[in-house]
């Protein structure tokens, strides 16, 4: 689907409209009539920065199991062309879908040749008032440039973990990250919204504006409309407090009831944030333990981590780091294309037993040709600020296409054990790490119902049909 270091040939294409010229940058690669009918016809409507390519290389995916595939990616350069570019697909009958970090595995997307995709990637400013207490981030910026403008400007915003994601779309999933426990979850933190909704139209969402649009928002946003910007509430910070000791911990494989148990057992600090990986390196699967304790250089950090250390890691790397680069460790995700099944589900407590035999079947799943970059992993935080939240999890494959039936079915074992010692009543997952074949109560919650009610009211026609649609 994808084709990398592809060189596109950028034609002039001039659309006239009275007296007025526009030159859209159109690639040529897969051009189809109906594609550029509407490129020719959308093009005069759009910013003199909007352009259009034929092929999904320009809007790539991490994932390519089950991505979308449009006939025309519309590259947008103001929020007012997204806007247009919805009103034109409701006046045409064209399905469409926004995408920013491309990092969306869901498998209930069905955009074909005939859909259009809105690419957010050209809206991606981050802005502060000035006292630094709240940022407008727009639809298009990832978490990589929200965290440096924040570091750049004296603060922090509770965005996700992974640099190259979206952070809205991060946000508005809910939003989770190494902050969460002095801040909250970012979808807590939002302010206001601008969003243009599935009859066309832009509005500015707050709680008190449209409190029930809001409510639906903030965790189902893709169900609603399009995000183009957000207000969210940003904390301002010392230079010597806006950053975090990390630390790294590589175990054996006879240490795994020990890791797991003293990552279950610890006292999670508002600060702090702990992840556990299954992972293949240099050829060996092995356990890592890593963690961060946001804030001044100082004996904070090491004391948090002292059971984890207690357990004898054979690697051990850790440096206080600026929070501009704490995120660095989790870049070897954002390498996109490849097939990578995703399954994820929510914990409340850590089972020796169950990780146990989750590493049996790890150790066996990455012997198999082609699997050796697949990771198991657990994110624990602390849950002060969000008490009804879980342990959020999720599971990440790749694996070769011909071995693809493999990779789901390994995906689901793993899923199936979580569930079986979730130590909560009933399944559940945290809807940015769903995968769509699971009954919707499990990804909405108690939530379902009036989320479906609001779904008639806010999109009778179902435009917005895409990611784990009501």
């Amino acid at each position: 689907m994808f084709f990398n270091n592809l060189t596109i040939l950028q034609l002039g294409l001039l659309l006239l409209q009275g007296s007025t010229t526009f030159a859209k940058h159109i690639s040529s690669q897969t051009c189809n009539n109906c594609s550029c009918v509407i490129a020719e016809t959308l093009g005069p409507k759009l910013s003199a920065g909007a352009s259009f390519a034929y092929s999904t290389v320009a809007a790539p995916r991490w994932s390519e199991f089950d991505a979308p595939d449009p006939g025309l990616v519309v590259n947008v350069a103001t929020e007012s062309d997204v806007l247009i570019t919805v009103q034109y697909c409701n006046e045409n009958n064209i399905t469409f879908l926004a995408q920013n970090g491309g990092h969306g595995w869901g498998q209930t997307f069905h955009l074909g040749l005939e859909g259009l995709l809105i690419n957010l990637s050209g809206l991606n400013s981050t802005t502060f008032n000035a006292d630094k207490t709240e940022a407008t981030i727009q639809g298009g910026a990832l978490v990589r440039s929200v965290v440096d403008a924040a570091y750049s400007n004296g603060a922090q915003i509770p965005t996700g973990n992974c640099n190259c994601v979206g952070a809205l779309g991060a946000i508005l999933g809910g939003g989770f990250g190494r902050l969460m426990g002095l801040y909250g979850l970012g979808v807590d933190n939002l302010l206001s919204l601008n969003v243009v909704t599935a009859n066309g139209s832009q509005l500015t969402v707050t709680p008190e504006t449209e409190a029930e649009l809001w409510w639906a928002l903030r965790g189902t946003g893709p169900n609603f409309g399009i995000v183009t910007s957000a207000t969210i509430t940003s904390y301002p910070v010392t230079t010597a407090e806006n950053g975090a000791w990390a630390a790294s911990f590589i175990f054996t494989e006879d240490q795994i009831e020990d890791v797991v148990e003293a990552v279950g057992a610890l006292d999670l600090l508002p600060e702090m944030a702990v992840f556990l990986y299954y992972a293949v390196s240099d050829g060996t699967p092995v356990v890592l333990v890593s963690g961060s304790y946001a804030g001044a250089n100082n004996s904070d950090g090491p004391n948090a981590f002292a059971s984890i250390t207690a357990v004898g890691p054979v690697v051990e790397q850790a440096a206080w780091e600026p929070f501009n680069e704490v995120n660095a460790g989790g870049d070897s995700f954002c390498a996109k294309g490849g097939y990578k099944p995703a399954y994820g589900a929510g914990l409340a407590e850590l089972v020796p037993a169950t990780w146990r035999s989750i590493w049996n079947e790890f150790v066996d799943f990455v012997a198999i040709n082609g699997t050796s970059a697949s990771t198991v992993m657990v994110d624990c935080y602390p849950m002060e600020k969000d008490p009804d939240s879980t342990r959020f999890l999720f599971v990440l494959s790749l694996e070769i296409y011909y071995q693809l039936q493999c990779c789901i079915s390994f995906g689901k074992s793993v899923r199936s054990l979580w569930y079986e010692t979730s130590g909560i009543a009933t399944n559940a997952t945290y809807i940015n790490y769903a995968v769509g074949d699971e009954p919707y109560s499990v990804v909405y919650g108690d939530n379902l119902a009036t989320l479906e009610s609001l779904k008639s009211v806010w999109d009778p026609s179902r435009k917005f049909d895409q990611f784990f649609p009501l």
